[in-house]
Parts: structure tokens; sequence; C-alpha cells
């Protein structure tokens, strides 16, 4: 694990690497809500058709292994914006980025805000929309720290409490919000960004593959089979192919 310094109060992004080829572009690995990067994506990262290239699996703050600034607002732009330091710090640029949910719409929105850092971008069922939140609308955020948020474990599953546990309350609490009512909707933004773009769904999912507006956009969709939502998990080498074969698609674009 290493660490990089993006503020505020000093905090640090935790992150992953493997070190790789110097002459193709990095990976960048961007989790969901209550996950952790080098967790979710470390098995599919090391599949013979995508190793041997630099990867980078990233922490949110107040996630996994990076630090919890209780100033930080969590926002998706916060998350975007903090990535970008952390890019920036760590000299990359041009890279293709791969976020998973929540991971999604923050890739989108530093896509968007940052496209020097963004070569391609490949989305896994990207949170892009407002979505109910029953596990924090109901509570304050005091409340929420106090009991909500071990309510929430305990519901969730265990594999996702097994990641969800290292997050920071008051980080699941703001981001859960940021993906509430206030989120922007991003489509549109995903449909305008100006670099190769490509989206992966699980077959168990199934809602983007018929998506009219990604299709008219010129967006393709893979599909991971014998997998849902969390596909790197449930397929990790078909989410490993499912990858490589958007960017290999993206070069043909390109090319």
């Amino acid at each position: 694990m290493k660490h990089v310094e993006v503020g505020p109060e000093g905090a640090h992004l935790g992150y992953v690497e493997l070190e790789g080829r110097g002459d193709v572009p990095p990976l960048v690995y961007l989790h969901g809500l209550g996950s952790c990067s080098p967790i979710y994506f470390a098995r599919s990262a090391a599949e013979p058709v995508l190793a041997g290239r630099r990867v980078l699996m990233i922490d949110f703050l107040g996630f996994g292994m990076s630090d919890r600034p209780l100033s930080f607002g969590y926002t998706l732009v916060d998350h975007a914006d903090a990535i970008a330091r952390g890019l920036d710090r760590l000299g990359v640029a041009g890279a293709d980025v791969i976020g998973h949910s929540m991971g999604g719409g923050v890739a989108t929105l530093l896509a968007d805000r940052r496209p020097d850092l963004v070569g391609r971008l490949v989305l896994a069922e990207p949170s892009l929309h407002p979505s109910p939140r029953p596990f924090v609308e109901p509570y304050t955020e005091d409340a929420f720290v106090e009991h909500g948020f071990a309510l929430e474990l305990s519901e969730v599953g265990t594999t996702w409490a097994a990641t969800m546990r290292l997050a920071d309350p008051v980080a699941m609490y703001r981001s859960e919000h940021a993906l509430g009512a206030d989120m922007p909707v991003l489509d549109g933004v995903l449909r305008a960004l100006a670099m190769p773009r490509a989206v992966v769904e699980g077959d168990r999912s199934g809602w983007l593959r018929d998506d009219p507006d990604l299709r008219a956009a010129g967006i393709p969709v893979y599909v991971v089979t014998d997998a849902g939502h969390t596909m790197m998990l449930d397929n990790p080498t078909g989410f490993a192919h499912a990858v490589a074969q958007a960017l290999a698609g993206m070069e043909a674009c390109v090319a």
C-alpha cells in the first residue's frame, strides 16, 4: 500500500500500484460505494489479458486504506477532484480509467473536469442517475454515525460488509447522500465526453446493453457472463476480458 497527499487536513489517498510497462497508459481503478479498489480489482488486474501494465488501484478518501478527513464534503465532485490531485502528484496523465458503480460516476466527472488525465474511460455499471438511499435518508449525520451505519452493515450482506466496515461512517453518509436526490444526472455528461468510452455490465443486470442513448452516442456495452453488479468479484476473469475487449475496441475506433 502506498499513499499520496491530496488534502484537506493533509489527507492521503491509499493505493496499490503494480509496476508495468511505461510505453502504454496506466490502468487506474476506482471502486464503488463502501468498497476498496485493491480488494475488488486485484484479481482481475492480474489476469494475463491485462497483466504487464502499470496499475493504480485507488481508494477514495473515507474508504479502504485512505484517510478520513472530517472537513471533506464527499460529493462525487469532491471525490473526482481528490483523485485528480492524486494523479497529478503521481505524474499520471492520459490513463485508462475503470470506474465501478459510484466510482463510475466519479470517473465520468473526472473525465469531464480533467480530460487530460483520462485517455479512455471504461465504466462498470456506473452510477449516472440519482437513486433512493434508504440506509441514510431517515437519519441525520450524527444519528447515522451513532447507529445507522451499524444497521446498514448488518443488512448489506457478507461480501459488501467486508469492505464497507473499512469505511468511515461520515464518508458513507455523505457519499450516499451524494448519490441521492442531490446527485447530478451524468448520462448526458458521459455522452458528451470527447475521449473513447465503453460500458461493462454483468449479464444478471441487463439494464444497459439495450440503452438507446448509449447506442446513439456510440458507446459500446460489453457483458460479463455469470456476473451481477459486483462482476469483478463474481467473474474476475470475465471482467478482465471485458475490460480488455473494451480497450481494444476503443483502439480500433481511434485508429
